[in-house]
């Protein structure tokens, strides 16, 4: 990338008058009963979210976060009408690899705000700038500063719009994606339909399901166990899908207005995705938690939920007979994810898997919970695809 920026930059500068709203709104909270030793068995446990609100309330510091988030250039680019808010850190030496990150729900582009610098700047942390990358996080359409579709969209289409602003906006005739959660299948969207320009994928969470219709090899004993224990793991987990996928306007009403709301509606899945079935905080900085609440807060998070009427419609992640990704797929999977990390076999039906790797320990937000290794998984993927 070396053409000028496209786009309108952009710096972060919310109102005084909006945060002193949201102090009103933390000040009046009115908080619910909770079953006696609930702890997080029914949702978000009351003791550490009172403890959120008031952390929200007397020690966050927003101005902070928006300093550190504006050490970065950020554009709105536009792309098929959508301004698209694009952080972008170029890359240390001659020849940095475009990397495009592409964070999920109920997370934003700071997943990855302390992989950026590490993986753009290699050297700076012990490695080699033979390794850096020219590091892009855009943000899902209607997430963060990010326009809001007119309508839901599927994954499928945000990654029409990635192809867009990788090749005609920021110019790139090669390129490399990694992500999760609805990253994962954006990533894999876009590795199916847009290979051309695309070297390879990484993704820490399967973003796409195989056909295992008519013409597809019988289902082994392994995935089969694997798919019991995951549509075990799921029956506890996805009633969020449901609701924010076939009436999300009517939650959006209590999660606009409520900022303990939002609060508690989204820090219950940085538990449950990470220590689920355990009765401890979620192992995340609250002042991180906070600041992607924030984000959220700020603009809304109507629009972001309405990815999910495409997990209700079946226009997800669902391959069709002969679809399979053809990207070399690198894969880097953790045991505590939303999705159970599934065998090897599995995912070989749907991607050209040439790495495959399942850790001891972790969760769905390996960006923010083990980033170090994270930035270590994708440098030692794409060394080879350079």
């Amino acid at each position: 990338m070396h053409q000028p920026l496209p786009g309108q930059p952009f710096r972060v500068a919310v109102p005084d008058s909006t945060l002193a709203d949201l102090q009103l709104r933390l000040g009046r909270t009115r908080w619910p009963n909770e079953p006696v030793q609930a702890g997080w068995r029914w949702g978000a446990k009351l003791d550490y979210v009172r403890r959120l609100v008031a952390h929200w309330q007397a020690g966050f510091d927003w101005r902070a976060w928006e300093a550190r988030i504006n050490g970065f250039d950020q554009r709105l680019i536009e792309v098929d009408g959508l301004k698209i808010h694009t952080l972008i850190e170029p890359g240390s030496g001659s020849k940095p690899l475009p990397l495009i990150l592409t964070h999920g729900w109920p997370g934003s582009f700071l997943e990855f705000i302390d992989i950026i610098e590490p993986l753009a700047h290699p050297e700076r942390f012990g490695g080699s700038a033979d390794d850096a990358f020219t590091v892009i996080v855009p943000s899902l359409p209607g997430y963060g500063f990010s326009d809001p579709p007119p309508s839901p969209i599927t994954p499928r289409d945000v990654a029409a719009l990635w192809h867009k602003l990788a090749v005609e906006k920021l110019g790139l005739t090669r390129y490399v994606a990694q992500g999760g959660d609805w990253g994962s299948a954006v990533t894999s969207w876009l590795a199916l339909d847009h290979p051309a320009n695309l070297a390879a994928i990484h993704l820490n969470m399967t973003g796409l399901r195989p056909w295992t219709g008519a013409g597809a090899a019988p289902v082994t004993d392994e995935e089969k166990g694997w798919i019991a224990r995951i549509q075990k793991h799921l029956a506890r987990e996805t009633a969020y899908q449901q609701i924010q996928g076939t009436k999300p306007q009517t939650l959006a009403y209590a999660l606009t207005d409520s900022p303990a709301g939002l609060a508690g509606w989204i820090v219950e899945k940085f538990h449950g995705w990470t220590v689920g079935g355990e009765d401890r905080d979620p192992p995340f900085d609250m002042d991180w938690l906070l600041a992607n609440v924030m984000l959220y807060w700020l603009n809304g998070i109507n629009a972001a939920n309405w990815l999910y009427v495409s997990i209700v419609e079946g226009k997800a992640g669902a391959l069709k007979a002969g679809e399979r990704v053809g990207v070399p797929t690198g894969l880097s999977l953790f045991p505590r994810d939303l999705l159970l990390p599934p065998p090897r076999s599995w995912v070989e039906r749907a991607y050209d898997v040439r790495y495959y790797r399942v850790f001891e320990q972790g969760g769905h937000f390996p960006a923010v919970e083990q980033a170090p290794l994270l930035a270590d998984e994708i440098r030692a993927f794409f060394r080879d695809y350079r």
